[in-house]
């Protein structure tokens, strides 16, 4: 299993960061570069919880989310990856501060199979400076 963890400052409330989290709209392509139209698709939504799949051509996964807005935590269960395939996800705590809102992030991957195990290890090293720089924008976060 690979773990990578990160920490940003978001110029957001945590209640802000809850709602770009767990926004499914139409709009959800717009807010995140990661995620294009053609890979995003809203397979069910409830008042805690969703199931998407959302990413681009390169890089796409099924996931399905579940927040606790009192907790300001969102917990994403990895189902499919076309590059690590099932297992793993992510989870973002969201923690009020004097600076804004702190936003740990943990990114875990449970890839099988030898090339997959290998692309995994190697993102402790290379995924910190890309996952800062793809969700800093959305969370408005330095």
């Amino acid at each position: 299993m690979t773990v990578v963890r990160l920490d940003l400052t978001s110029a957001l409330s945590v209640t802000e960061l809850m709602n770009v989290l767990t926004d499914f709209g139409p709009d959800r392509p717009a807010a995140w570069s990661t995620i294009d139209e053609a890979h995003f698709e809203v397979h069910g939504l409830g008042d805690t919880w969703a199931e998407v799949t959302e990413g681009t051509a390169a890089a796409w996964e099924r996931a399905r989310y579940e927040w606790d807005t009192a907790r300001g935590r969102v917990e994403i269960t990895t189902h499919d990856s076309k590059v690590f395939g099932p297992g793993g996800g992510w989870v973002f705590q969201l923690t009020p501060g004097a600076d804004g809102t702190r936003v740990d992030v943990e990114l875990t991957r449970e890839p099988q199979g030898f090339k997959r195990r290998a692309l995994a290890a190697l993102l402790p090293l290379v995924a910190p400076a890309s996952l800062r720089k793809s969700l800093a924008g959305p969370l408005h976060a330095r």
